[in-house]
């Protein structure tokens, strides 16, 4: 296949013209942003000495030079190396050393904590993003007489392009190996779902050092040759600005930034009318979230997928949203997908098993781990490690992760499903279920929660809340309500710090 900085060479070409990336101070045309992929490619490949195959990790927040430079290596077949610049200078230091990045790329914000990692790290070049800038790179050709036509270079689509890090909740981090491949199949599924046009104006909120911030949904729309805005945070009200003022047609997003655009005193009078899609992600949204934006007319769908999935497997469509609140949909075009029990064997409606998949979407591999990559797949189909049912009518439910399921008596119980009994309560603002070691059931479930500004709980109203909801054996044996739930690099609740902190309360 082509590489998929031939997209923009080829957009540029068709439609070189119309607008492509909308920074926070400037908008780059796609005849424009060819020319300066281009001119980061023959920086690179001259000044910096950078061959295929090379790793080249980024620091950085969002903006539109991180959308260039993703282009530009995958026009070199470089690996890119998104860094989380939540972590810390440690977790930093392994991936840099686990992927081998021999180039690491800051913005100004992290140049110091990129000097640091670079004299520990063995990395040959540390640039600043910013000097990578098309007007800062000296080019040694007439940029006007740049020929989009004739710019591609010899790729294979089926070669590395990303490393992306999983959260290592569990253990150390793994690189999960996406090529420009995958890139295409999720733009292609994403395209069909949505029906993404050159007209759509996709806001991306998200960060780009996820899968989700670089394929939801990004490449997918510059693929369709629409527009991308990207502003460098999220922040509500600059959001909702952004919305009326560039006409945004599609926004991906998570359940707590859609919970702060409704927060947001200027919610009620921003004009959303262009509005065609809000798209939740990356963790389960609260039903009671998701009615708030359908009663206020707004196409409100939920999906699910993963890093290794590049990342898109489910997608709700617009004649399913309403009527399936919960459900993250039927898989995609170009994904198959199972869901089986502990032997391998599907499972009926309604009961809950192992998802799986397959597809030209999977990722390839976890990088330099062929033990862990040889466990997460089994005939062709990739065991992702979630749980689900499906209903009558074949659409999925997500009942949690495999291995936060708890064995009460010998009845499972699926943290998720408690949790979101849990939300329903007025006062609750969070909750996480863990299982905790039990003399005679061998595990119980607790809640922890944190309640909304303002507010008490008192304990045993909760108990008393989920008994009417839940069978005996899921409504949990203690209540331990805190500030705030900790979460992980990834901006989940880290389940793991809370299992280890109340591993040895007595219930």
């Amino acid at each position: 296949m082509e590489g998929i900085s031939y997209w923009i060479e080829k957009r540029a070409y068709i439609s070189p013209n119309r607008t492509a990336l909308v920074g926070e101070t400037r908008r780059l045309t796609y005849h424009q942003m060819a020319i300066e992929i281009n001119a980061i490619f023959n920086a690179f490949t001259r000044d910096y000495h950078v061959r295929k195959g090379d790793r080249i990790a980024i620091l950085s927040g969002n903006n539109i030079e991180y959308f260039l430079l993703l282009f530009a290596i995958a026009k070199i077949g470089c690996i890119a190396v998104p860094l989380n610049i939540r972590l810390s200078s440690k977790e930093l230091e392994f991936q840099l050393k686990d992927s081998q990045a021999s180039v690491l790329i800051t913005n100004e914000e992290f140049y110091e904590t990129g000097k640091d990692l670079a004299s520990n790290c063995s990395i040959s070049h540390l640039i600043k993003l910013e000097d990578l800038s098309y007007n800062n790179i000296q080019e040694t050709t007439d940029t006007s007489s740049f020929s989009t036509e004739s710019q591609s270079t010899d790729i294979n689509g089926s070669a590395p392009f990303l490393i992306v890090y999983t959260s290592g909740t569990t253990g150390r981090p793994k690189g999960a190996v996406l090529t420009q491949e995958n890139m295409y199949w999720n733009a292609i599924n994403n395209i069909l779902s949505l029906d993404l046009t050159s007209y759509d104006r996709i806001l991306s909120v998200l960060p780009l050092f996820h899968i989700g911030g670089i394929g939801l949904f990004a490449l997918p729309a510059l693929l369709a040759g629409g527009t991308v805005i990207i502003p460098n945070k999220f922040d509500p009200e600059q959001t909702l600005r952004l919305v009326e003022e560039e006409e945004i047609s599609v926004m991906m997003g998570v359940p707590t930034i859609f919970d702060a655009l409704r927060k947001s005193e200027n919610f009620l009078t921003t004009n959303l009318k262009s509005i065609k899609w809000f798209y939740s992600g990356g963790a389960s949204c609260p039903h009671e979230l998701i009615n708030f934006y359908l009663e206020q007319g707004f196409p409100f769908g939920q999906g699910y997928g993963m890093t290794e999935t590049s990342p898109t497997v489910f997608m709700l469509l617009k004649e399913d949203y309403r009527d399936k609140v919960g459900s993250i949909g039927k898989a995609v075009l170009f994904v198959d997908i199972r869901i089986v029990n502990e032997e391998g064997l599907d499972v009926e409606d309604n009961q809950v098993g192992e998802l799986i998949f397959k597809g030209p979407n999977v990722f390839k591999e976890y990088w330099n781990l062929p033990y862990e990559t040889q466990k997460s797949f089994k005939d062709g189909w990739f065991y992702s490690g979630d749980l689900a049912k499906r209903d009558k009518d074949g659409f999925i439910y997500i009942a949690g992760r495999k291995k936060d399921m708890i064995i009460s008596g010998g009845e499972n119980i699926y943290p998720l499903e408690v949790e979101q009994v849990i939300g329903q309560h007025s006062l609750i603002a969070e909750a996480a279920v863990i299982g905790i070691p039990n003399d005679k059931w061998g595990e119980v479930p607790i809640a922890i929660v944190s309640v909304k500004a303002g507010q008490t709980l008192d304990k045993q109203e909760l108990i008393d809340f989920c008994t009417s909801r839940l069978a005996k054996y899921k409504i949990p044996k203690a209540i331990e309500i805190v500030s705030a739930l900790p979460m992980n690099a990834t901006g989940k609740i880290d389940k793991a710090s809370l299992t280890h902190k109340y591993q040895n309360l007595k219930r």
